[in-house]
């Protein structure tokens, strides 16, 4: 059955074809791509183009050979329902059994094989190739690679570039930059250029012809070049162009003098806890700047004592120079004795350095806190002495936070720190937050040790019986119940629900501390922090609570009846403050049309792009639209306009009441009208 045979064949092929064409593509595409980009490797890629075309040809011609051979095979593979009798398909039938197979298979074929079976028979047995597409994605790089050194090759060394040359009669720029700085004088023809902040530019022509000869800067300002030249200082970034000539503008860019750079190198930690054994301590400190540093120095205060008898001593060490001006690094072992710490003290220190510019620049260090942890306090059982516990030092809900992310942030720069160390840090901080927790829940009725009283003390006397005339009955009649802590204070409710949020949120981050996790317990710490604050600004939110305070009467009209020259309490709507000058506006809006710009424009132009733009390039791009209007350039009018806009950004929004009266024939025609 040829006829069978054939059609069964092409719709094999489609759907291989279908398969294998998005293959074929992708190994031509990146060498025609590379082709088209790369025109000095065009004849290489040519021939691998040639070469993929020929591999897709034997490609196809191979996989419609095997259609030819193998698509029985296939059928009987994918149709089960065929029954192994597809060969049938291929050959006329000689017996009257193999006519009826034929027929019975015909039948079939149109029942059973859909356009999903011949997908999934070329899905079945075609494979992506690898190799192709690695190929010739290789001769792609490959042409890349040498396109880009042909181009380095050809390309003039940067040293010819740095400087333009010097030509009589055109114009040339003399710069000095401040002696502070280092950088050599030089001399260029007109070209980009980048100095150092407050240095001198000349303009100068050599063998001058024609005209004199003026230069105009960004700013609006015009220089002659005189046989002395012209001269300024330049303080900010600005572009220049000799007069006459619109097309050729050149960049002075201003590198400003930056602050030194300090920086605290060991300890590597805010707070670092000393071993209570330990004899000497290491600080390694860094200052740097762009140009030189006059003086730095390390900066220390030694606090010793505990409650209100605290001692400060303050002390100034000068950091050592080195042969580069630019840095200061010292590191060194210091003993505690030299530091003059004892056990119990606190050690603050930070780094001061201060650069060599005319208006110098001074940066200052974080402070950093070394901790000498003192002995341990005698306990009150192992003396005889009948003494009072005083008043422990209360940390903060602040301090507790900064104590906090301060052991997150060492927890993640070192993951490995010893799970003592750990455990004993957030057990610290969890004390701590304890002890503020104690102090704010005596003002709801909690019992604390805080002040060295007992827990519960009388617990005795609360478990006995309930006498008239007993201890007990005497402390509910006249004082307060401990079980009920609404009771054992005067606050206001909402003042109670506020302390309680507080109280909570600090039991949640104990608890968090106590599990050895710090992470979790900031959240609750900085809800503790939020109700804490808004307990100490109860007060000065009363003081807001007033409505409007009518102005005083005079004496002498009170109880007369008589309102004539009495000032209304009523207050007229105030002003709207324009921050918008009027000739800016006016600017704007005549910037938008073809007509005549207004007078003294570009002044009122230039003065707003200093004021309102700090950004150096913006500056410059605002400065250029200002000149290429200034030319006649109508359609750049658009670009400065939207520079303009741009500075306006903190104009106001003005939103003005309009009174409307409200009257029954008013009312009644409204109705009318909403009726029609």
């Amino acid at each position: 059955m040829p006829a069978a045979t054939d059609y069964l064949c092409g719709r094999l092929w489609s759907a291989i074809l279908r398969r294998r064409a998005p293959q074929w593509l992708a190994v031509l595409a990146p060498l025609a791509l590379a082709t088209y980009l790369l025109p000095a490797a065009r004849p290489a890629l040519a021939a691998a183009t040639a070469i993929s075309a020929a591999w897709i040809v034997a490609d196809a011609f191979r996989w419609r050979r095997r259609i030819g051979q193998q698509w029985t095979s296939w059928l009987n593979a994918a149709i089960p329902q065929l029954e192994d009798s597809s060969t049938l398909l291929a050959e006329e039938a000689r017996t009257p059994i193999a006519k009826l197979q034929q027929q019975r298979l015909q039948v079939r074929l149109a029942d059973v094989l859909t356009d999903a079976d011949y997908q999934s028979i070329a899905r079945t047995r075609t494979r992506f190739a690898i190799l192709p597409l690695a190929l010739s994605l290789l001769a792609a790089g490959s042409a890349v690679a040498w396109q880009g050194k042909q181009a380095a090759a050809a390309a003039p060394p940067p040293a010819a570039q740095s400087n333009k040359p010097i030509v009589d009669g055109e114009i040339h720029l003399r710069v000095t930059p401040p002696a502070y700085t280092g950088v050599a004088p030089f001399e260029t023809g007109a070209r980009d250029i980048q100095i150092p902040q407050y240095s001198e530019v000349r303009w100068c022509i050599n063998n001058p012809k024609g005209a004199q000869a003026a230069v105009e800067l960004g700013d609006g300002q015009m220089l002659p070049v005189t046989a002395d030249c012209a001269k300024i200082r330049v303080e900010d970034s600005l572009f220049w162009r000799a007069r006459g000539t619109a097309s050729s503008r050149y960049n002075i860019r201003v590198t400003p003098d930056q602050a030194p750079q300090v920086t605290i190198v060991e300890p590597t930690e805010l707070i670092h806890m000393l071993a209570k054994d330990a004899k000497t301590v290491q600080l390694s400190v860094s200052a740097k700047d762009d140009y030189a540093i006059v003086r730095a120095s390390l900066h220390m205060t030694l606090a010793r004592g505990s409650g209100e008898n605290i001692r400060f001593s303050d002390k100034e060490v000068p950091l050592p120079q080195s042969t580069d001006p630019k840095s200061r690094n010292w590191k060194k072992q210091w003993t505690l004795a030299e530091l003059g710490m004892e056990p119990g003290d606190e050690l603050y220190f930070f780094v001061r350095a201060t650069d060599n510019a005319p208006s110098p620049h001074t940066a200052q260090s974080p402070t950093y806190t070394l901790r000498l942890p003192g002995a341990e306090a005698e306990s009150l059982e192992s003396t005889a002495l009948p003494t009072m516990a005083k008043p422990e030092n209360l940390r903060s809900q602040r301090q507790i936070i900064i104590d906090t992310e301060q052991l997150v942030a060492d927890l993640k720069a070192h993951p490995d720190m010893p799970q003592a160390t750990l455990r004993n840090r957030s057990e610290i901080i969890a004390s701590d937050q304890a002890k503020l927790r104690l102090r704010y829940g005596q003002f709801l009725g909690e019992e604390s040790s805080l002040f060295g009283e007992e827990e519960h003390g009388h617990e005795e006397n609360h478990g006995g019986a309930e006498r008239p005339g007993s201890e007990i009955s005497v402390m509910k009649a006249f004082g307060h119940a401990h079980d009920m802590e609404d009771n054992a204070t005067i606050f206001d409710p909402q003042t109670k629900a506020i302390l309680k949020r507080a109280l909570s949120a600090m039991w949640d981050a104990e608890k968090s501390l106590r599990a050895i996790s710090p992470k979790p317990a900031l959240p609750p710490e900085y809800k503790a922090l939020e109700a804490i604050k808004e307990l100490q600004s109860a007060e000065r939110v009363y003081l807001h609570r007033t409505a409007f305070v009518p102005p005083a009467l005079k004496e002498e009209k009170r109880m007369t009846g008589d309102v004539v020259g009495a000032m209304s309490y009523k207050r007229a709507q105030g002003a709207a403050s324009d921050t918008v000058p009027a000739e800016v506006r006016e600017l704007v809006q005549a910037l938008s049309q073809d007509g005549a710009l207004p007078a003294l424009w570009s002044k009122a132009a230039r003065d707003t792009i200093g004021a309102r733009i700090s950004d150096q390039e913006q500056k410059l791009g605002a400065q250029r639209a200002v000149q290429d209007v200034q030319d006649g350039c109508v359609p750049c009018r658009g670009e400065l306009r939207a520079w303009l806009r741009g500075t306006l950004a903190d104009a106001p929004v003005l939103l003005q009441a309009h009174p409307s009266a409200d009257t029954p024939f008013g009312r009644a025609w409204n109705g009318k009208e909403q009726v029609k």
